[in-house]
């Protein structure tokens, strides 16, 4: 198994580069399933609820698209006869947070398509329906359209494709791993790649319409196929595609 402490002594943390920064929840994959103290899988197409989930999504979700490996959570996508496969699992109920440093390391599955996402959705979802509970895409990545990350936060004062949103050119997303993170507190939401900030979120007055976000959030990690942000066209020739990811982390200030 690979250290993972040497690579956590050299991080650098922006805005908690300060002393007396802690990580105050991490995963690192080195158990050799997920805990179910910690992961939900959310399975199926979304039906009836939510058909493809929202957003005309092709495939379905399975317990079995994914596995730990060598300290790494690996969630393949794949193609089986005329069906679309992949995980998506979230920390709902079971690891929430408001404030801090929310961050993962991952390599992304490319191929016109694929749409794999680090992103949070707030507590009360359940409660409120979504926009009004919030969402924070600290990842989007979408294979029609090589070379580019996307951060985007949903809210009722903006979402779907009026989401308040950056698509930030990054020539080597596809190569290898990257940090992807926000700086959240509850003034604003930084959006940070690499640990180089992208975007950044504010507003003079809160309200319910422009800022959901004093509220716990929960973590979601899956790839998508299709859909209308994937993309209407898959090329099948590209599965199967992995999503590595290496850690999730939260940071706050003692």
């Amino acid at each position: 198994m690979k250290s993972k402490i040497l690579m956590f002594l050299l991080l650098p943390l922006g805005m908690f580069a300060q002393t007396g920064a802690v990580v105050v929840w991490q995963e690192d994959f080195d158990d050799e399933e997920l805990d179910p103290n910690v992961w939900n899988y959310e399975l199926g197409n979304g039906c009836p609820d939510i058909c493809g989930w929202g957003n005309n999504e092709r495939q379905i979700y399975t317990k079995n698209n994914h596995r730990i490996e060598d300290g790494y959570l690996i969630i393949t996508a794949k193609k089986e006869d005329s069906t679309y496969t992949s995980t998506r699992i979230t920390t709902k109920g079971k690891r929430e947070f408001k404030y801090g440093r929310m961050e993962a390391r991952a390599k992304v599955p490319t191929g016109k398509g694929i749409w794999p996402a680090f992103w949070m959705l707030g507590s009360n979802i359940g409660e409120v329906g979504w926009p009004r509970s919030g969402e924070i895409d600290i990842l989007e990545y979408v294979g029609r359209q090589p070379d580019t990350v996307y951060t985007t936060l949903h809210l009722p004062a903006g979402y779907g494709d009026n989401g308040f949103s950056k698509q930030t050119r990054m020539e080597d997303v596809e190569e290898g791993f990257h940090t992807y993170a926000i700086d959240w507190s509850p003034e604003k939401i930084d959006f940070l790649v690499d640990n180089k900030k992208v975007y950044g979120y504010s507003v003079d007055a809160k309200t319910e319409e422009n800022w959901p976000f004093d509220q716990p959030f929960y973590f979601i990690l899956n790839v998508a196929v299709g859909g209308n942000f994937g993309g209407p066209e898959v090329d099948d020739s590209i599965f199967p595609q992995e999503y590595i990811v290496d850690y999730v982390r939260v940071y706050k200030m003692e």
